[in-house]
């Protein structure tokens, strides 16, 4: 039986009186790569922040490892408010909402729809700072400066990275100077920096042309095997989703309307209707 790695468990999400995700169940398996798709809006980016502890969802609850990781239900104003499902399901269960930099430390990574690169570091700063996060040093041996060969293999695993993605040449160049392309590739380096199980990737091929795309989703495959990684990701580039993915899942206005093979989710009526269209 497939081990879960990520599960979302009746997940909604609602601002105010807009229901942006609405009761929202997947799974993502260890070593896939799944994709999830749906029309501009539909609330793909929403769910991915539910997941990095940028939103509190507002109900429902999400699993890392089999782990609960988040869970929240309707509670104060939002009691009245709530215009999603399964209302009272998990009322009364402790609530639990980490913050983004405790989602990185369990092994969650993420890039973002509009690149969020450091603007003011060096390439090479932009992946060191993001090794932090790994270090096995605290306060007191940075204090005493015996942290120096801590510090020294950060630096040397940070070259590697940047050698092995074609980026160490540019290590000294400002990260903001490097062309889109590149800069998209140093956000996912910077993003393995932080040793992850699950990558999450919220649309990596934006602004690409066709051969940039189909090298991506190459890439993609490739570091998923050599880091041992399961991906999530974001994507309208149909191609790069139905060439790369094993599963897929498809919302619209924030609902799930199928998931399956990309053979299966192309075929269906609800997914031509809503999103791709009819060739």
């Amino acid at each position: 039986m497939p081990e879960n790695v990520l599960r979302l468990e009746d997940v909604t999400m609602q601002f105010g009186g807009v229901v942006a995700v609405n009761n929202l169940s997947l799974e993502v398996n260890r070593g896939e790569i799944v994709a999830l798709i749906g029309p501009n809006g539909a609330g793909k980016t929403t769910a991915f922040n539910c997941v990095t502890g940028v939103y509190e969802p507002t109900n429902g609850i999400i699993r890392f490892n089999e782990e609960q990781i988040v869970a929240n239900h309707p509670r104060g104003k939002m009691k009245k408010l709530y215009n999603g499902e399964n209302a009272k399901k998990y009322v009364g269960s402790k609530t639990i909402s980490p913050t983004p930099d405790e989602i990185t430390k369990l092994g969650i990574a993420r890039t973002f729809q509009n690149i969020r690169l450091w603007k003011s570091m060096t390439v090479f700063d932009n992946v060191l700072t993001a090794k932090h996060m790994r270090a096995r040093h605290n306060v007191f041996s940075a204090t005493l400066r015996i942290s120096y060969a801590e510090e020294k293999r950060m630096r040397e695993e940070t070259e590697a990275l940047l050698a092995e993605q074609n980026l160490l040449q540019y290590a000294g160049d400002l990260a903001v100077s490097l062309p889109y392309g590149l800069q998209r590739r140093l956000e996912i380096a910077r993003a393995l920096a932080t040793d992850p199980a699950l990558l999450l990737l919220d649309e990596p091929a934006a602004g690409m042309n066709p051969q940039e795309t189909q090298d991506l989703g190459q890439f993609i495959v490739q570091i998923k095997d050599k880091y041992n990684l399961t991906v999530f990701m974001i994507e309208h580039h149909m191609d790069l989703v139905m060439q790369f993915s094993d599963r897929i899942y498809v919302i619209d206005f924030g609902k799930l309307i199928c998931e399956g093979t990309p053979d299966v989710v192309q075929a269906d009526p609800r997914v031509i209707n809503a999103y791709l269209g009819v060739g």
